[in-house]
């Protein structure tokens, strides 16, 4: 077994892939790109990496576009590695970023993931991600979007890694299961990080593994009909499945408010429409007996995790606030 893997999704990535793969290969760590049926050319400039630098890039084609989740799963499957740190295709690391997420993964073995320090590639004086949170209203945020990067120097707790450029335990990995591919494409990584979190892993920052982001560089907005859609059917969904019915029911007042919250802001912006249906959605599948498969079942000894999370839950609400 290798001891770390980088697996790279790429879906239709021609605009950014050459930076991503240069930046990349200077750290000299094996690389797993997964094309997930690209019909834009980059799946043959992987290809043409992958004839260069056989050593140490290897392509996997999908037949059909699997989503983020399908992709991974697949990387992560040819990784065979104690290690993976999944990398969006739109991004541009700095040098030494793979050893600074592998040595604090390595500094405690209830380590589960660490994310990166995310820096807007268009507005480098900002951040972009550095790990997610999720709260009790159904939403998943990042505290750190659009703050100053000198604001985010020191390694630190979060719920969830932010799988755009993050490492993974894979020992944890084959005891939580990896990533739900229900979920396609949005909120995978926040459901990953969530079931760790009931088993008592960890998910770090990590500020000295710095990556430069585009950000939707597929999609092409930060809002969009297809976004819009995913995001709020799956916010649902692994909002239902990794609760029990108690804390489900503890939660569903304030969930409803957040639903309401959010379709009145998408409906100021003509998406009102998909994120309501997405919500439908996502209860419908967390629901379904393809939903109810996934569904993490309660175990008494996890007991005081689900009490700190939910704690975090009901925090988590009032940190979306702080500037």
């Amino acid at each position: 077994m290798r001891k770390l893997v980088v697996v790279i999704p790429n879906y239709n990535g021609a605009k950014f892939v050459r930076n991503c793969m240069d930046s990349l290969l200077v750290e000299n760590v094996p690389v797993i790109v997964v094309d997930n049926a690209s019909t834009d050319g980059s799946d043959q400039i992987m290809a043409e990496y992958a004839r260069q630098y056989p050593e140490l890039v290897t392509l996997v084609t999908m037949e059909t576009n699997t989503g983020f989740c399908g992709a991974v799963n697949e990387g992560i499957t040819h990784a065979d590695a104690e290690y993976v740190i999944l990398l969006n295709n739109d991004t541009v690391i700095e040098q030494g970023f793979c050893q600074a997420l592998l040595q604090r993964m390595e500094s405690d073995e209830r380590i589960f993931s660490v994310s990166s320090k995310m820096i807007d590639l268009y507005h480098p004086d900002r951040m972009d991600d550095a790990g997610d949170l999720y709260c009790c209203l159904g939403w998943a945020f990042s505290p750190a979007k659009g703050k100053n990067v000198t604001e985010y120097d020191r390694a630190c707790k979060v719920f969830a890694a932010c799988g755009g450029a993050a490492i993974y335990r894979t020992s944890i990995l084959q005891k939580i299961g990896t990533f739900d591919e229900n979920h396609f494409a949005y909120l995978e990584d926040i459901d990953l990080g969530y079931r760790a979190r009931i088993m008592g892993f960890k998910n770090l920052i990590e500020p000295e593994a710095v990556v430069y982001h585009v950000g939707s560089g597929v999609t092409g907005s930060r809002y969009n009909k297809l976004k819009v859609d995913l995001s709020s059917r799956n916010n649902m969904y692994l909002f239902c499945k990794n609760m029990p019915l108690l804390q489900f029911l503890l939660n569903l007042p304030l969930l409803l408010l957040g639903i309401l919250v959010k379709w009145l802001f998408f409906l100021k912006k003509g998406l009102g429409g998909n994120y309501f249906l997405g919500v439908c959605k996502g209860f419908a599948l967390a629901f379904s007996k393809e939903g109810r498969d996934h569904h993490v079942a309660f175990q008494w000894k996890h007991l005081g995790n689900y009490c700190r999370i939910q704690w975090e839950l009901w925090v988590n609400v009032g940190r979306m606030f702080i500037k």
